[in-house]
């Protein structure tokens, strides 16, 4: 396997000949599963603009269907705005205007950003395709996570004073579950109290909502480099210059960062201590005071996102530094949330810092939300409270930890470097040792996710790193895909 960016190509596979993984089981019709698919193959630049459609004959012979079934599902595409017709010609791929414009055309000697980029991968870990597998994608399989939990809860809640569901609810958030999250951060060595905690929708919001509060137009944030991908179109959208820093096996590169602080004068530095996304590392204790001595120097805020948590055992064998611990909620903000080891669609998240502050950040979520979701809340509380969630956190660290180890010996059997093998979390930062963009466009055509390491950085340059999801990796066929892809 060779180790240079520019030793592989990839040519976008014709439809024809490839197969659409089309099922008679699924709850979709076969209508609907082709017209999916080429929607997804034309929006992820698989299938070109003026591109020829295989004929209607061709396209049902090859995937085995009618030809009323391709008659049917071209006239939905047609209609969609996906394909047009013409007139003794056939189909072909329609121009479509592009999602996301620019004030200015790019100079010819800028770098352009690559076909797969975060808006594709974002729109495919929400994408329900039949048969698509999801390695890359940033969640633990429904599998994996107790739907029973949540339900019980649901059905506890069903049964209390309905009309305690029905109002706003607190801006600040439902006051008993801020009252559990004290006895959590303290179980953490974070002293708050319930008014310095607000509730927000997912940790997403929490950054936004953070972000605004914090910087105007022309401000520049301080990133992980590499880091969660959302932040970048994110930020911007606000704005701001994002910058990255680099990200060693123990934290920041110190060095770098106090160079770039004294440059650039950053509002905030949205960092993850523990469990690191996407590398899995955590902080050491002498960059955790590092970070906050330059934070001090140069006068910025620290964003600590702590969203895994509860997948570190926090044991003395493997201790776990947070800077918020650190600081106690004077320079630091801290986020947490459920979405990675309750449930996603709960999308419950909040931030502690201090009590002037968490009164501003209220009056800023008021603005954009009113408040959240009061039910999410009331679930997530009986939850903690009752003791549920400790006893699931620790079945998920269990399946991971068996899923991290099967999954690192078999990246290494197949000639991917482990060269970052961490000892907790869901994710590995593994080097496959060529352009993972590539990859991941060859993977996309064969009917599954692949996370290339261009995103994670904010300037999407080329990468021979990838995100793995140990938990998204029990399929024999995406083995065998990459071992293929190893051995070219």
């Amino acid at each position: 396997m060779t180790n240079t960016l520019k030793s592989r190509q990839f040519a976008a596979p014709r439809l024809v000949g490839t197969p659409q993984l089309l099922s008679r089981d699924a709850d979709t019709s076969l209508v609907e599963q082709i017209v999916r698919s080429i929607e997804t193959r034309i929006d992820d630049k698989l299938l070109r603009t003026g591109s020829r459609m295989p004929s209607i004959r061709q396209y049902a012979e090859f995937n085995g269907v009618s030809r009323f079934t391709v008659v049917e599902a071209y006239d939905r595409l047609v209609a969609k705005g996906f394909l047009e017709s013409r007139r003794g010609s056939g189909f072909y791929v329609r121009e479509r205007s592009p999602l996301i414009t620019t004030h200015q055309a790019p100079q010819a000697h800028q770098w352009q950003p690559p076909l797969i980029d975060v808006v594709w991968l974002v729109r495919n870990m929400f994408r329900q395709m039949p048969n698509q597998k999801k390695p890359g994608t940033g969640m633990l399989p429904t599998e994996w996570l107790d739907g029973d939990l949540i339900a019980n809860a649901l059905r506890a809640i069903s049964r209390q004073n309905a009309s305690q569901l029905l109002g706003y609810g607190d801006p600040q958030g439902f006051l008993p579950l801020r009252q559990q999250l004290q006895l959590k951060l303290a179980e953490l060595e974070i002293a708050v109290t319930p008014e310095q905690i607000v509730t927000t929708t997912g940790v997403t919001q929490a950054l936004d909502i953070v972000a605004r509060h914090f910087t105007q137009p022309g401000d520049v944030i301080f990133v992980d480099d590499p880091t969660w991908f959302l932040m970048f179109g994110s930020f911007a959208a606000l704005g701001a210059k994002v910058i990255g820093i680099p990200r060693l096996a123990d934290g920041p590169d110190i060095v770098k960062l106090a160079e770039l602080a004294a440059i650039h004068k950053p509002k905030l530095y949205v960092l993850v201590s523990v469990l690191h996304n996407p590398t899995s590392t955590s902080m050491s204790a002498a960059k955790a005071f590092q970070t906050l001595k330059i934070a001090e120097e140069h006068d910025f805020i620290i964003v600590e996102d702590d969203i895994y948590c509860d997948m570190h055992p926090g044991s003395a064998v493997q201790p776990a530094t947070r800077l918020a611990t650190l600081d106690q909620l004077n320079r630091v903000i801290y986020l947490g949330g459920f979405a990675k080891t309750l449930s996603a669609n709960l999308r419950v998240g909040f931030i502690a810092t201090s009590h002037e502050t968490a009164q501003h950040l209220a009056d800023r979520k008021m603005l954009t939300t009113l408040t959240t979701s009061e039910i999410g809340e009331r679930v997530v509380y009986k939850i903690l409270s009752e003791g549920h969630y400790r006893k699931h956190a620790d079945r998920l660290r269990t399946k991971m930890d068996i899923a991290r180890e099967k999954t690192v010996r078999h990246l290494v059997r197949i000639g991917m470097n482990v060269d970052i093998a961490p000892p907790a979390g869901m994710f590995i930062w593994v080097d496959t040792g060529y352009d993972t963009n590539i990859l991941a466009e060859k993977a996309a055509a064969r009917g599954f996710m692949l996370a290339p390491g261009a995103l994670f950085s904010p300037n999407q340059l080329p990468s021979t790193r990838m995100r793995i999801n140990v938990a998204a990796m029990s399929d024999p066929e995406m083995w065998r895909f990459l071992e293929e892809e190893c051995q070219r």
